[in-house]
């Protein structure tokens, strides 16, 4: 069925209002892209010099730290609790004016010269098919591929960190994405081969934590937005800042390297601001699948149609395991069942959670 624009509105419109806050003094909870277009852009730090690779980037930076802060778990720097994507710099780089407002939305000119040319033609057909349809008709998570590197950087649900002396657990709600930075490491691929997420090492200059991420699967840097290539490579930094009022908040500053992909390497800020609300409210991180629970499709037009429920072809996502006709066998024994004290206890389908 066709209800693509129905669903993806809806579906992005409830993330953003739950991923999207700010200050003590001015909680503003946006419900679309323009709304959290609005929130203060983060300011940009330029590398102190031009750099040829990510290579280059991070070795001088690690000269600079004088070669890594050595944290224990008494000092390491605590970023607990849950954290929501803010405002970044990004779409600015491939667009004139570029906002999140516009980035997944038709309109917008592309900057030139900036890409490419056979990115920057793959960039044009791309908003050229925004603007002819209002959307861009597939995205690769229609297939339950992972957002990957950079898109990571954005994706607007929740994520959680945890610090350690010799890692560091970027965990991202969506497809229980998760970087794994390895402390004062050097790269390792033992498969020989690339990954969503890449091979991070990194360091730590006193509390801002230092990355260098490569071997990455080739994506995009967000929906609407210019491919990356398979030898993109990119160089970021992490630093909690405690605003005036209390409010704690994570600024990124990134460096992306594609030659393949980019003239020349380009700089970005993002933002995460600590979510205490989502935390009171009971919000938690679950275990994300999608294979056998996703009704999206690409269809026969090469668009991200959708399943919904009368169609031959829908999965329940709260139905049963394997053995319907075992007690205790619904994906849902609580909250669809009338009067249910959460005892699943019933037998078989005709008396389990129907």
């Amino acid at each position: 069925m066709k209800n693509f624009e129905t669903m993806a509105a809806c579906g992005i419109g409830l993330l953003l209002a739950i991923g999207i806050a700010y200050s003590q003094d001015d909680i503003e909870v946006a419900a679309d892209n323009n709304a959290q277009a609005k929130l203060p852009l983060p300011p940009v730090e330029m590398p102190a010099r031009n750099f040829a690779t990510a290579e280059e980037h991070y070795t001088w930076l690690l000269e600079q730290g004088d070669g890594g802060t050595q944290h224990t778990m008494a000092t390491i720097p605590v970023w607990d609790g849950l954290w929501s994507a803010g405002n970044n710099t990004m779409p600015g780089l491939f667009l004139e004016e570029g906002t999140l407002a516009i980035a997944m939305r038709p309109g917008g000119t592309v900057k030139e010269g900036v890409l490419t040319p056979a990115y920057e033609q793959a960039f044009r057909e791309r908003r050229a098919e925004m603007d002819e349809y209002g959307e861009q008709l597939y995205d690769r998570l229609t297939n339950c591929e992972y957002p990957g590197v950079p898109r990571w950087l954005w994706e607007p649900y929740i994520k959680e960190f945890v610090n350690m002396p010799t890692q560091s657990w970027m965990m991202n709600d969506l497809m229980d994405e998760t970087r794994r930075v390895y402390i004062g490491a050097d790269h390792v691929n033992i498969d020989a081969k690339h990954s969503a997420t890449g091979d991070s090492i990194g360091f730590w200059d006193n509390d801002k934590l230092v990355i260098w991420t490569r071997w990455v699967n080739p994506a995009d840097y967000l929906r609407g937005l210019p491919l990356t290539s398979n030898q993109f490579e990119m160089v970021d930094t992490w630093q909690q800042i405690t605003k005036s009022d209390g409010t704690r908040q994570l600024l990124t500053q990134v460096t992306f390297y594609d030659p393949i992909g980019l003239v020349a390497p380009l700089s970005a800020a993002y933002t995460h601001i600590s979510r205490e609300d989502l935390e009171k409210f009971g919000v938690r991180i679950r275990n994300w699948e999608c294979a056998t629970t996703s009704n999206s499709y690409k269809d026969e037009d090469g668009s991200t149609q959708f399943y919904l429920p009368g169609d031959p072809e829908y999965k329940d996502p709260r139905g049963f395991t394997d053995f319907p006709d075992i007690p205790g066998q619904s994906l849902n024994p609580i909250f669809d069942a009338p009067g249910s004290t959460g005892d699943d206890t019933s037998k078989g389908q005709e008396n389990d959670n129907k």
